[in-house]
């Protein structure tokens, strides 16, 4: 039985780690193809990317991991079919179950140890990755230039535009002051700005245009005998003109902007199961409370209920210092009443009407929100188990399978595993949809794909066990058989 578990193990290790691999620079790949428009031109650097490659890398594990796990689960049983070794181990009496069992072990442990990996450490990464995409998102160079106005958002420059965009513009003028004894204005009739390669320096590429440089005034100096001696005397100011030239200015100081992450982390993906229970619980418990409020100053509101206070209490009215109890006998009756008076009555209460159904409305409206918000963290609450269980239920459709099909290597197991991972994906994406769309509760939703595969499962593994073809159906044959 020890060599059973080596074997087997060993078997599924190799295609597991190898499939694992490049599932998951395919989805990474994917990742940099939809925010290439976003991480091009803005001269990151490379900790930068690192970081965040790191951060996505993590975020992407669990969808990489279920189709991992099909396509080794079928590849390796696969390769026993088709070697005969899956046959010979039957027939020394080992049935197809014990046969699965040491992967079994080992997929549970994988998909506990997926369980706990999304609950702690994805909530993490996502919210790192969505803090520094947000910051690279919106690092743009040409944003700290704004026409009509001077930019000093890098230090020791005052940089104007007349007109421009992107990075093309009209009318520059760039005043240089980082020399402390000289100030140089650079005047030019357009430009185009863009960043080096490394992303430390800023270039502007100018045509016709003049560079003026002359020293900055200083205060006379004296010597003992009272002669003032300007330090200014020997150095005349310069001006020079050209058709075409590249001004460098150093980036020092214009790093990544990093937010703070507390923006980010109240997300419904960025927090574990008992942060979301514990949300869901006080979105509940305020709901509850602002309904109470709300009802309680709906009938405060209701002059019959009012009426029946005083009556009942002796309270007040609303002069205080008038005190009066209310009896039958004050109420007002309509038909006793003016018709200017029946009319001021009909047009208050059409007011108070008009009022209480807005009231009620906006209610409304603050309960399908809260009912929604409440769903939204549901979804990622049961998203994080049916992410485990779908694991487990995708090693029972890839084991029969390859022991079905008897082929091994990346042929044949890789297509079926491309067809099954997208209908796993499909069903998926419906479940989630249907979910946010409340077509359906967030269990059903995201547990959709699972509940889907799992007679699938049951019916490979039933026609894997017991060698029988895959579209059998014994109850039905017989009868008609014998008829």
């Amino acid at each position: 039985m020890k060599r059973l578990y080596y074997f087997s193990i060993r078997s599924f290790t190799g295609p597991f780690l190898v499939t694992f691999a490049i599932s998951m620079f395919i989805l990474i790949m994917q990742f940099f193809w939809k925010y290439i428009d976003d991480l091009m031109g803005k001269g990151l650097s490379a900790s930068v990317i690192i970081e965040l490659l790191f951060y996505i890398s993590a975020s992407l594990i669990p969808l990489a991991l279920p189709l991992a796990i099909l396509l080794s689960s079928i590849m390796t049983f696969g390769n026993l079919s088709e070697n005969n070794e899956l046959t010979a181990l039957k027939a020394s009496g080992l049935s197809l179950y014990r046969i699965i069992r040491p992967l079994t072990v080992v997929v549970l442990f994988i998909a506990l140890g997926t369980f706990f990996f999304a609950n702690y450490v994805i909530p993490v990464s996502t919210l790192k990755w969505h803090s520094l995409i947000y910051d690279i998102q919106n690092t743009k160079i040409s944003s700290i230039i704004k026409p009509g106005s001077y930019s000093t958002d890098l230090d020791g420059y005052a940089i104007k535009v007349d007109e421009g965009n992107d990075d093309a513009f009209k009318g520059v003028l760039i005043h240089d002051h980082t020399s402390p004894n000289e100030i140089k204005s650079i005047r030019a009739k357009e430009g185009r700005i863009y960043k080096s390669a490394n992303g430390k320096f800023l270039f502007f590429e100018l045509k016709d245009g003049t560079v003026m440089e002359e020293l900055a005034p200083q205060s006379p100096s004296f010597s003992e005998d009272g002669i003032s001696h300007s330090p200014n005397s020997n150095h005349p100011s310069r001006r020079s003109s050209f058709k075409q030239a590249t001004y460098k200015i150093d980036l020092q100081g214009f790093d990544l902007s990093r937010s703070q992450e507390d923006l980010f982390n109240d997300k419904h993906d960025m927090l574990n199961v008992f942060q979301i229970q514990y949300t869901i619980d006080s979105i509940q418990a305020s709901g509850q409370d602002i309904i109470e409020n709300f009802l309680t100053s709906i009938k405060n509101d209701h002059a019959y209920l009012n009426a029946h206070n005083f009556q009942d209490n002796s309270k007040l009215t609303q002069d205080d210092n008038i005190k009066e109890t209310y009896s039958p006998d004050t109420i007002l009756v309509f038909d006793e009443l003016t018709n200017q008076e029946k009319i001021a009555a009909i047009t208050m209460a059409q007011t108070k009407l008009r009022n209480k159904n807005k009231n009620l409305d906006s209610q409304k409206n603050f309960l399908v929100a809260m009912d929604k918000d409440i769903d939204q963290y549901l979804i990622e609450f049961h998203r994080k188990f049916a992410l485990t269980f779908a694991i487990i239920i995708l090693f029972f459709v890839g084991a029969p399978l390859g022991a079905i099909v008897r082929k091994g290597g990346f042929g044949a197991p890789v297509v079926i595993a491309a067809l099954l991972f997208m209908v796993y994906f499909v069903l998926i994406t419906i479940g989630d949809n249907m979910a946010k769309a409340d077509s359906v509760s967030p269990f059903v939703g995201m547990w959709f794909a699972s509940l889907v595969l799992l007679p699938i499962a049951i019916w490979l593994m039933r026609a894997a066990a017991n060698d029988a073809p895959l579209f059998s159906f014994p109850p039905i044959k017989n009868p008609l058989k014998r008829k």
